[in-house]
């Protein structure tokens, strides 16, 4: 399997905040998650990758090519923002008349029958829609110009349950394709469970955790036990510790060792909430 994108040691300086010497690979025909607080470096990353930003040293390639101003590929390149980026006054119709200038392969009918499954009207100015709304109109247009890959930052972020799962579900139907790949950061664990193959983990502009995503659920669990029983683990298993009125919540990084060398203590499988809560949350590191 062919990677779409690979980062190797790739660093930002702002002064007040360092991405530092990022390095992950997102192979073809997947949807790989991207996951981290508030502030760890999701769009930093993104924005060089799309070369919105220029990366201090390290290296970026996008179908094994290296990221320049003068990069062909980005017209197979999708994209999907927090903000809309659109000329408010404009209508969705207007707005696909744009992008037929834009985009070599730009196909108007996927683009109108896309608007009409996210319930978007032709004709409405895009300012007056609310933010599930614009995020919806971003991926129509990301999906309609037969696009490879798909960068998203929080598609899914102000939609309601029920649009969110025709999203997800339009996300899945895009990577069937099996050259189609798409790379997006989103705080809502769950969307990343249903849809998501691969995940990379990052916190205060480091990566923490990468690989396939059942492989993680798998290998990571939670062992429930007394506070004096948490020295007892072996501290090559032990990510982080959790300690509360009860006992502790211990997060290991491989489940069934565990649960063969310590078999008077439960060990839970997590979600990946949890596993991120433990990863880059409070608690303690041991």
């Amino acid at each position: 399997m062919k990677n779409v994108i690979e980062i190797e040691n790739a660093v930002k300086n702002y002064g007040d905040f360092l991405l530092d010497s990022v390095s992950f690979c997102v192979p073809e025909g997947t949807v790989c998650g991207f996951i981290g607080q508030n502030g760890a470096g999701k769009s930093t990353t993104i924005n060089l990758i799309l070369d919105i930003i220029k990366r201090d040293s390290g290296s970026i390639k996008v179908f094994g090519e290296e990221v320049t101003d003068n990069t062909a590929f980005k017209d197979k390149i999708g994209t999907v923002f927090d903000e809309m980026g659109f000329n408010e006054t404009m209508t969705p119709l207007e707005i696909g008349r744009m992008m037929s200038y834009i985009y070599s392969e730009w196909d108007d009918t996927v683009y109108k029958d896309l608007l009409r499954k996210l319930s978007l009207p032709l004709r409405k100015k895009c300012g007056s829609f609310s933010r599930g709304m614009r995020m919806k109109l971003q991926i129509a247009v990301a999906m309609s110009h037969h696009a490879r890959l798909l960068i998203m930052d929080e598609p899914t972020s102000g939609l309601d349950p029920v649009v969110r799962s025709e999203v997800l579900s339009l996300f899945r139907e895009f990577v069937m394709d099996e050259e189609n790949t798409i790379f997006l950061s989103s705080h809502i664990t769950s969307d990343l469970e249903k849809i998501a193959d691969e995940l990379v983990f990052i916190n205060a502009g480091k990566i923490m955790l990468t690989g396939n995503k059942d492989e993680i659920l798998e290998s990571h669990g939670i062992m429930k036990c007394r506070k004096d029983q948490v020295e007892l683990i072996d501290k090559k298993y032990v990510v982080s510790v959790s300690v509360n009125r009860f006992g502790a919540d211990v997060l290991v990084n491989d489940r069934r060792a565990c649960e063969a060398e310590y078999s008077g203590i439960a060990v839970d499988a997590p979600t990946l909430e949890d596993i991120l809560v433990f990863y880059v949350g409070s608690g303690e590191k041991i």
